[in-house]
């Protein structure tokens, strides 16, 4: 049983109420996906501990941020709302336009980034 189910049965029956670690969050996310036959984590090194689609990473968490891969406008749309920043993974100003590290204090429900990432992730070749 997720940590948020045991929670619920505790009485707490909402974010507000609870505040998850980022790990937490991201624990919760990985068990929501994994009930998917086509979403994964497998694999070696970099994106071993990613979610998965085809093969293909669509979220993973670094350094306690959520990273997910939008398209490339959407990706910029969320970045110019403040909501987020484009993947620098080397910190050498290499942006990965489609990819969004999700701010800290951002509000958006990270299950329904994380689906809107699948789905993009999976309509690809």
């Amino acid at each position: 049983m997720s940590k948020r189910a045991v929670n619920i049965l505790k009485g707490v029956t909402s974010m507000s109420d609870l505040k998850l670690t980022c790990e937490e969050r991201y624990e919760e996310l990985v068990e929501s996906f994994l009930q998917w036959p086509e979403v994964s984590q497998e694999g070696k090194g970099f994106g071993s501990q990613a979610l998965k689609v085809k093969g293909k990473i669509f979220a993973m968490l670094n350094r306690d941020h959520l990273i997910v891969k939008l398209p490339k406008a959407r990706a910029a749309e969320l970045v110019a709302t403040g909501e987020g920043e484009q993947f620098d993974p080397r910190r050498n100003g290499h942006l990965m336009k489609e990819w969004l590290v999700l701010s800290p204090t951002s509000d958006l429900d990270w299950h329904s980034l994380a689906n809107e990432a699948k789905e993009f992730v999976a309509s690809q070749k």
